[in-house]
């Protein structure tokens, strides 16, 4: 079997867990919990750079999206709308922590779900240097550069316009070179 066909498999039961989901499966939703939980914490790490709170908003995210099930047009695939609900949970709860600043560890543990880096740089090396970005800078970064949002969707979940959007992929890339010593090639 061919790796289209495999995931034409995995679309077709993703899909059906997604129906049994919507129409109230306690079971189906747990199965794509558990298929997105480590790639939707993952990006609640990047985003907000704490092991405690990438775990409740990463809870949080979930619990939206149970609650928004049945109004899920399908438009997109699960794996878009949770990881856009989850974006959003970590986005505004990071913001909340700028208005009531508290003292939160910034370590960054074991970022969950898989992500490979063509490059001869390390990925922790990595994983440090955008955790050391701008918040700005990393959010374009962790969207569009990492979780393939578009630009428009990236500027919507973070309330700036498309262009300042791009102008924060930029910089980031730019940063990233910077601090791990890229010629740009």
């Amino acid at each position: 079997m061919n790796s289209i066909a495999l995931q034409e498999d995995n679309d077709d039961g993703e899909k059906a867990l997604l129906v049994r989901a919507q129409r109230g499966d306690v079971r189906a939703f747990e199965q794509l919990y558990r298929l997105y939980l480590d790639r939707v914490y993952g990006l609640c790490m990047r985003l907000v750079r704490n092991t405690a709170l990438a775990e409740d908003c990463t809870q949080q995210a979930f619990i939206n999206a149970w609650t928004a099930l049945p109004n899920f047009k399908a438009r997109s695939s699960f794996g878009t709308w949770i990881h856009r609900i989850a974006a959003n949970v970590a986005i505004g709860d990071r913001r909340k922590l700028a208005r009531f600043p508290q003292v939160i560890s910034t370590e960054v543990e074991g970022i969950g779900g898989p992500v490979t880096f063509d490059t001869p740089v390390e990925v922790r090396d990595i994983e440090a240097a955008i955790q050391a970005l701008p918040d700005g800078a990393r959010d374009a970064l962790v969207l569009c550069g990492i979780y393939g949002f578009s630009h428009a969707e990236v500027a919507t979940m973070l309330g700036v316009a498309e262009g300042t959007c791009r102008a924060q992929l930029h910089r980031a890339r730019e940063l990233l070179r910077g601090q791990l010593q890229l010629d740009g090639k």
